[in-house]
């Protein structure tokens, strides 16, 4: 059976539309602004001249490469590629200024495979048994699982509570622009037909984290913001590995998180990513080094995204319903090769189809790896050019990021109103992290909220009665005060911590 499979996938046919998605994955992931979403979307009418495994082959490549690349623009330059790629803007991009951007990315090089591989061995082993689980969340438990995410915020915002909780605010208060999801009246959009639906998420991405760094630089010219890519010691990957190691506990919890978060419909690796990070700095017994260069905070997020990608297809593939964007996407143009997603999965051509998924989904993990290498050397060489290069390229990526998204030059003003924001809240010391978090969870919370609220009549009982709602809430209540209960049960044991 194995031998069949992969002889099905190591045909010229597939190798070379897989090994051009993957190629193509470094550019659009690269790229602020190109998303995988837009990438499959572009790709599908092309995999239709190609054969059915060929086209899944080089989606799914595609799909996969990008989430990583994501990071190599967010560790050098503090601009994400991807909003998967919000996080590494975090301690990826303070340990490139440490001098340490080669070991940040050579973390991401060998975790995101990792998680990548974990959550395809779930989704091969229990696909079934996960997707069951997934299928009982409803408006009630996912209304939860968003208030899980934003509970990171506290976490991320340790020391700056008040401070953490304006840019929550802000972010929700955002969320809230474009048209009421119930009664259909727009909100907040002053007449302006471009903001009827929403705020566009990724210009404001971009402009958060990318502007800033132009502006300081400019103001301050004689003390540069953007770090040198010029290291002392370059790491390599043989460097780090016993370092991923030291970390395996790490990564495996942060791979089973993204996993069964990308399973729930609507979440996402983005999610995934954040969460992971909280969870992180939550059980670390440094978390006041989160945000200043710590590996941990590289190494979570980065096993996360990539698990979450493989997480989107348990659904996707036991239900027919697809975990995200990019899994609908794919999963729309593999029904039409003869894809029957639910019980019946596994016979007949479909079967043959979801085999190759395994297959191609496992191996882009492990052809990542020299890809991905490749592109990490491509680009510090264009990295090391000066400074006074540097920042216009960045202005150009930020803009070309934000018009490619909609082609639509009101993004692209949308993405510098965001970055005097950025900009503002950066000099009070105001984290951005809690702001992007809300942006991207606020509609999620106020969807599930009222839909639940109107299924109920307006009672909030179901919230906080159902079985799956009470373990969340249980859940969210131990992530919050674990640092209290941790110095109860030392204080019991008689064991002296100073571990918040």
């Amino acid at each position: 059976m194995i031998v069949d499979v992969l002889a099905s996938v190591m045909r010229i046919e597939v190798l070379a539309p897989w090994i051009l998605g993957m190629l193509l994955g470094v550019f659009v992931g690269a790229m602020p602004g190109m998303t995988a979403t837009m990438a499959t979307a572009i790709l599908v009418p092309i995999t239709y001249y190609l054969s059915p495994m060929g086209g899944l082959a080089m989606i799914l490549g595609t799909a996969c490469v990008s989430i990583f690349a994501g990071d190599i623009p967010a560790t050098y330059l503090r601009v994400p590629g991807t909003p998967s790629s919000g996080v590494a803007v975090l301690d990826g991009y303070q340990m490139t200024r440490q001098g340490k951007a080669s070991m940040a990315l050579s973390f991401d090089l060998i975790c995101s495979p990792l998680g990548g591989l974990v959550g395809f061995i779930l989704l091969i082993g229990g696909a079934t048994a996960l997707a069951a689980i997934a299928l009982r969340f409803s408006f009630y438990e996912f209304l939860w699982v968003a208030v899980f995410g934003l509970a990171t915020c506290v976490i991320i915002s340790r020391g700056t509570m008040v401070k953490g909780g304006i840019a929550v605010a802000i972010g929700l208060f955002v969320s809230t622009v474009g048209v009421d999801i119930v009664t259909g009246y727009p909100r907040f959009t002053f007449g302006n037909v471009n903001l009827l639906s929403g705020v566009g998420f990724i210009p404001a991405m971009i402009g958060l984290f990318g502007i800033p760094v132009v502006l300081r630089t400019i103001m301050t010219p004689k003390r540069m913001e953007l770090p040198s890519v010029e290291e002392k010691k370059r790491f390599s990957i043989g460097d780090v590995l016993p370092r991923v190691v030291k970390h395996r506990a790490l990564i495996l919890r942060s791979s089973l998180i993204g996993t069964f978060i990308g399973s729930l419909p609507g979440a996402g690796a983005d999610i995934a990513a954040w969460v992971a990070y909280g969870v992180a700095k939550r059980n670390s017994k440094t978390p006041e080094k989160f945000g200043t260069g710590i590996e941990e905070g590289v190494i979570a997020p980065t096993s996360a995204n990539n698990a979450g990608v493989a997480g989107a297809w348990i659904p996707a593939l036991a239900l027919g319903i697809p975990g995200d964007s990019i899994t609908a996407i794919i999963l729309g143009a593999a029904m039409i090769y003869g894809l029957r997603p639910g019980p019946l999965m596994f016979e007949g051509a479909s079967g043959e189809l979801v085999r190759g998924i395994f297959a191609i989904g496992i191996m882009t993990q492990i052809m990542l790896i020299p890809i991905g290498f490749l592109a990490i050397r491509a680009f510090s060489k264009i990295f090391r050019l000066p400074n006074s290069v540097i920042m216009p390229m960045i202005l150009l990526f930020c803009i070309l990021g934000s018009y490619a998204l909609n082609f639509n030059m009101f993004d692209v003003g949308l993405m510098f109103a965001f970055g005097l924001l950025g900009f503002y809240m950066e000099r009070n010391k105001i984290p951005l992290p809690p702001l992007v978090l809300a942006i991207i969870l606020g509609p999620l919370i106020e969807r599930n909220l009222r839909l639940g609220l109107m299924q109920t009549g307006g009672s909030l009982l179901p919230f906080f009665t159902r079985p799956i709602s009470v373990i969340v809430i249980v859940a969210i209540i131990l992530f919050l005060s674990w640092g209290r209960i941790y110095q109860l049960i030392c204080r019991l044991r008689g064991v002296n911590t100073t571990q918040e």
